[in-house]
This record gives structure tokens, sequence and C-alpha cells, in this order.
């Protein structure tokens, strides 16, 4: 009785985690602090939600072990806990995918356009990578991509794609990646590309994907 006890306690922990990913709001936070450390005010701007209910939040997640805390004078700064994080978040999005049928209606309305639906893997990009004939584009943010990006990436933001097309090397395929595979940055970059006459496609993951499965990442020299 004892080690079952023992067992059982061990798994109330397991649940402590599990119910930490209990809710929308910290799903959506979580993808946010993948991209890079954030400050609570940073969080509060990209999801648009009152302070006290982000703090209340990464609280939650912080005393499960999924991200941690530092502060610089007045501001708090969260990081994932590890890569693991974004493994075990890919993971549920993958079990849900594969098992719930709401989860594929909604994917289904998601990517409405048949163009949506098409991306090259991981496995595919590097080999297109080693041929010297594609252009990886990020469209994130400047300070995300300056938190970490994948090699060789250009980074355009989305709302400066058509003014900076001249940008792009002519003649090459362009990759577009984001946050993660919902990401309607790569999405509408793609289609902003292809109206232009440019061929474009995009990752089928993004930047936490990419890092947490151990692959090579770049920083801006300082």
């Amino acid at each position: 009785m004892q080690k079952r006890q023992q067992k059982r306690e061990l798994f109330a922990q397991f649940a402590s985690v599990a119910k930490a990913l209990g809710h929308e709001y910290r799903l959506e936070l979580l993808e946010f602090i993948a991209q890079g450390e954030r400050s609570v005010e940073a969080l509060t701007r990209l999801t648009a939600l009152p302070v006290g209910t982000v703090s209340q939040h990464l609280q939650q997640l912080r005393r499960a072990g999924l991200v941690t805390a530092r502060k610089d004078g007045k501001y708090v700064y969260y990081a994932l806990a590890g890569d693991e994080v974004s493994k075990l978040l890919a993971a549920l999005r993958h079990v849900a995918e594969h098992n719930l049928a709401e989860v594929q209606q909604l994917v289904d309305r998601y990517f409405h356009r048949q163009s949506d639906l098409e991306a090259v893997t991981t496995e595919e990009l590097m080999e297109r990578l080693r041929t010297g004939m594609v252009t990886l584009l990020d469209v994130r943010p400047p300070e995300e991509y300056a938190a970490g990006h994948l090699p060789g990436a250009v980074n355009i933001p989305l709302g400066e794609l058509e003014a900076r097309l001249g940008e792009l090397p002519p003649g090459r395929e362009v990759v577009a990646y984001c946050r993660g595979p919902y990401c309607a940055l790569s999405l509408d970059a793609v289609e902003k590309l292809r109206g232009r006459g440019i061929q474009a496609i995009r990752l089928e993951d993004g930047y936490p994907e990419w890092k947490a499965g151990g692959l090579p990442v770049e920083r801006p020299k300082p």
C-alpha cells in the first residue's frame, strides 16, 4: 500500500503540470514565451488581456515548473523552463489533432484555403537548404528574431513585407516560418508572396519546434 500511495503522489505531481496547461490563455502565453523571454507588460500587449489576468496565469505556469521568472528593476521577465516544454506542447497538439474530431474541424476551418495546408516539414526544409536555392524568411517581429532564429533566415516582419520584397534574392523559392504550426503570420506571408508571383511555401512548424528538436539556432551578434 505504501508503494501505491507513493506512486499516486507522483501522479499527482504530473497532474499538477497537466492542470497548469488546462487553459487556453496559458497555452497562448506559452506560445509567445517560446519565442524568447518576455516581460509581463509585453505579454499583456500581445494577448490583449488585463495585466492581472496575465500575471495570475503566469504564476500558475511558474508553480508547475513550466516557466521561470527573473526580476530586473520593476519588471519581471518570463522564459520557458526548457525545450522539454516546447516538446510537451507539440505532443499535446499532436494528440488533440489525432484524437479529437472537434480539433480537426477547427483546423480545417482555420486553414480554409487548400494552399494553407501546403507546408514543408523540417526534414524537407533541410534538404532544400542543402541545394542553396531556398530563402528562409522569418516573419516574426524583430525582437523575437533577435531572441533566436533559424540559421540564415532573413527577418522581414509581415507588415513590412510588401515594401521590402526587393531584399529577397530573385529566382529562389521562399520558405516562410513564424511562431508555430497555427501562426497566421507565415500563412499571410505566403499569400502575399504568391500574389506577387514569388514561389513561396510555409514551414510546417515554427521556431520553438525547430529549437526543441536540437537543431542549430542563430542570434544576432551584439
